[in-house]
């Protein structure tokens, strides 16, 4: 119910979703019933496999999510995240607001055991493949043990969803030598090399889209601005390359015989190519959807939510945090004295 372009776009997207995922069983559909139905009919979408669940309130962009929470106990991303707590569901798509997602989804499920903070995490292209940002907006403000968290998490996120053996990690700052950064970052990345993940230290804006770096760990406030700066140049870079290809007769033939290439370059920069950020680190999956997100952005969040279910990424992060002891400080285990 809290995407930009209302409950009809993205049931169009649900239809594409359980075209392309033949063997889903079963898609809730939450939000006030009367009007769920009332777009499920005029889009044409009669798939037994879909079943309505009401909710008769919603949380808005407006809202402030603390006190919304609260007050709207009825609200369609606390009723769908009841669902994956409840066993009823496997995991849990929304396109709302993304502070209610988080902060109800922290409530309702919980955290993994080992987890201190759920982070979000975020595909986005580079020159020849992709790679993960964390924290995409979740955590402005972090400690060093939540980065270190953070790149184990999307270390295995990497693997599973992009098939990175070994991803390459790197502490988003301002430069590449060891003096740069600040304090928080300068104990992350202490943190991280103390372990045996594929720690290269710091990364710079510039690695980012150059295959410089396959995660780029940085607390959620300047994740967010990484990712949001990201989505408004992808955008202002089509918009120009429209523009320019358009000017003129010449120009138009020209575009005509790169059309392939335009589209597949266009494709590449898309966002919605990579459907959702998962909130990674939550005794469920859960996985958020851009608010304007269009129906094919849908159809790529429903696919990427099966694959992380099948694949198992909760199970491996909890295996990895342990492995590596990176626990929540408050939940270490003292270690027995010597017989």
């Amino acid at each position: 119910m809290g995407g930009d372009h209302g409950p009809e776009e993205l049931l169009q997207g649900v239809k594409l979703g359980l075209a392309a995922e033949p063997a889903l069983r079963q898609v809730f559909v939450v939000g006030p019933e009367p009007e769920v139905r009332a777009a499920l009919a005029r889009i044409g979408l009669a798939d037994p496999r879909v079943e309505v669940r009401n909710a008769s309130e919603v949380i808005t962009m407006e809202d402030d999510p603390a006190v919304a929470l609260r007050r709207k106990k009825d609200s369609s991303v606390l009723r769908t995240l009841e669902l994956v707590r409840d066993g009823a569901a496997d995991a849990a798509i929304s396109s709302g607001n993304t502070g209610g997602l988080y902060a109800g989804a922290s409530i309702r499920l919980g955290r993994l055991d080992p987890v201190k903070r759920a982070t979000i995490a975020c595909i986005l292209p580079s020159f020849h493949g992709a790679w993960v940002l964390v924290d995409g907006g979740a955590n402005p403000e972090c400690e060093p043990e939540h980065l270190l968290q953070f790149a184990v998490m999307g270390s295995v996120y990497a693997r599973a969803m992009i098939g990175i053996d070994k991803p390459r990690i790197g502490v988003l700052s301002n430069g590449s030598e060891d003096s740069k950064g600040t304090e928080l970052t300068r104990q992350a990345v202490s943190l991280i090399r103390s372990t045996d993940l594929n720690c290269r230290g710091y990364c710079e804006g510039y690695d980012l889209f150059m295959d410089g770096i396959d995660v780029c760990v940085c607390d959620g406030f300047v994740g967010n601005i990484v990712l949001k700066t990201a989505e408004s140049l992808g955008k202002s870079v089509r918009g120009m390359l429209k523009e320019e290809l358009l000017s003129s007769p010449i120009r138009k033939a020209g575009a005509l015989l790169a059309k392939g290439g335009l589209k597949r370059i266009a494709e590449r920069m898309n966002p919605e190519t990579y459907g959702g950020a998962p909130l990674l680190g939550l005794n469920g999956c859960v996985v958020k959807v851009h608010g304007g997100a269009r129906r094919t952005s849908v159809m790529h969040a429903i696919r990427q939510t099966r694959r992380f279910v099948e694949l198992g990424i909760n199970r491996t992060i909890e295996t990895e945090l342990v492995r590596l002891a990176v626990v929540a400080p408050e939940k270490q285990v003292p270690a027995r004295p010597p017989a």
